[in-house]
């Protein structure tokens, strides 16, 4: 079905990216660093809905009806079409570790590029991605940003894990070893 004719999942609609960045930017200027958490709290909300979209798209697309039937290998494919093809940019599944994998985007929506922010940015992102990749794999997973094209990275890179495995992450970053080497991953 093409893009133009498909229906959204009840509860979707669509937004412009400008509305959305401009809706970041208003948070962070009145609240600091607080916005963060809750943009990521908004894409947790958003998630369930994203994954009916991405489980009714996998049934029209390739007859898949169960998202956690995919492997690794597949949902890094599937993932990157559907979210390319809602507008969100293109995204490259990586396992990094048997516990971590890692998605990548050179052109991911939520990224301002000429912000020139010192952290990453992609908050709701981080949000979203965590419901939907839970939903999908049926087990609690966490998001962490560690690359983002609005610190001037050349990507966006979220890293998917157990909320322990990312927490144990979090420390070893915060003794400045960089995420690669704190992950045991030669760089």
């Amino acid at each position: 079905m093409p893009p133009s004719s498909r229906p959204l999942s009840p509860g979707t609609l669509l937004l412009s990216h400008l509305s959305l960045r401009q809706l970041t930017q208003t948070l962070e200027r009145e609240v600091g660093m607080q916005a963060a958490g809750w943009l990521q709290e908004a894409g947790f909300a958003g998630g369930e809905s994203l994954y009916d979209s991405y489980t009714q798209w996998l049934i029209d697309r390739f007859q898949v009806r169960q998202p956690s039937s995919l492997d690794v290998r597949h949902l890094g494919e599937t993932l990157s079409a559907f979210f390319q093809e809602f507008g969100w940019g293109t995204l490259r599944v990586t396992p990094l570790t048997p516990a971590v994998i890692a998605l990548d985007s050179a052109n991911w929506w939520e990224a301002d590029p000429n912000g020139g922010h010192g952290y990453p940015t992609c908050h709701l992102s981080s949000g979203v991605l965590a419901e939907l990749l839970s939903r999908i794999s049926e087990t609690t997973l966490g998001i962490m940003e560690v690359e983002c094209r609005s610190r001037g990275d050349q990507q966006c890179r979220f890293l998917a894990g157990s909320p322990e495995t990312l927490q144990i992450l979090y420390g070893r970053l915060g003794e400045s070893t960089g995420y690669l080497s704190a992950l045991g991953v030669p760089a």
